[in-house]
């Protein structure tokens, strides 16, 4: 289908099952920090028990409170796909609940990602199975489009293409382009090293806090 307002594509291929475990095992906060500390949502809530995600985006853009869209990008989800919906940050209408979020679940689906409005939030938050929104409201969604899927969408402020991997934890969600991923893998891993190294000189009594006084000295003359 390809009418203005309407158009489905096909989705992208699947990113390496060995790249998606590298970077679910990772943190968010660093792998953002080696994606120049400038990518990421913003504004979105985390609505389940805490568990890490990764997964290859499918897309979706829907009119805002209107879920007709989400229901047919259930199709071209594919086990292990991240389902990321641009609601326009639109907190009137919920765009899914329970029901929709237990059919994703059982399909394969790795999490959702919505930049609009859920409901059934005590069912969400009884299970491990991830939810990103931007809010909350009981006022169920419309359903008669339009909407576009696998199209670039925006999230918290962050866009995202189809094909991209998502990835989120308790900090936040991140899309990597999948060919910029075994380099931020590569430095996030150099980073977790040198993280864990700090933490044990802490614990040591022996953490050294000497560029402090020298990045104001640097700040002051600059």
């Amino acid at each position: 289908m390809n009418a203005p307002g309407w158009r489905h594509n096909e989705s992208a291929r699947q990113a390496d099952a060995q790249i998606i475990a590298a970077l679910e095992s990772l943190a968010v906060s660093l792998l953002s920090d080696n994606m120049a500390r400038a990518c990421g949502t913003v504004g979105l809530t985390p609505y389940h028990r805490p568990r890490a995600m990764a997964g290859t985006a499918v897309t979706v853009h829907t009119r805002p409170g209107d879920n007709l869209m989400i229901h047919r990008a259930f199709d071209f989800c594919r086990p292990g796909d991240v389902l990321v919906i641009d609601g326009g940050g639109d907190l009137n209408q919920a765009l899914m609940g329970d029901i929709m979020a237990s059919y994703a679940q059982s399909i394969g689906i790795a999490g959702l990602v919505i930049d609009g409005a859920i409901r059934d939030v005590a069912a969400l938050r009884s299970r491990d199975f991830p939810v990103y929104a931007r809010g909350v409201t009981h006022r169920g969604p419309y359903k008669n489009g339009p909407g576009e899927i696998n199209v670039p969408v925006t999230v918290g402020g962050m866009v995202v293409h189809p094909g991209d991997i998502v990835v989120g934890d308790e900090d936040g969600v991140l899309a990597i382009a999948q060919r910029d991923a075994p380099a931020v893998i590569e430095r996030a891993r150099m980073q977790e090293q040198k993280e864990a190294h700090a933490l044990r000189s802490i614990a040591d009594g022996m953490f050294d806090r000497s560029w402090v006084e020298a990045q104001i000295t640097r700040a002051m003359n600059g």
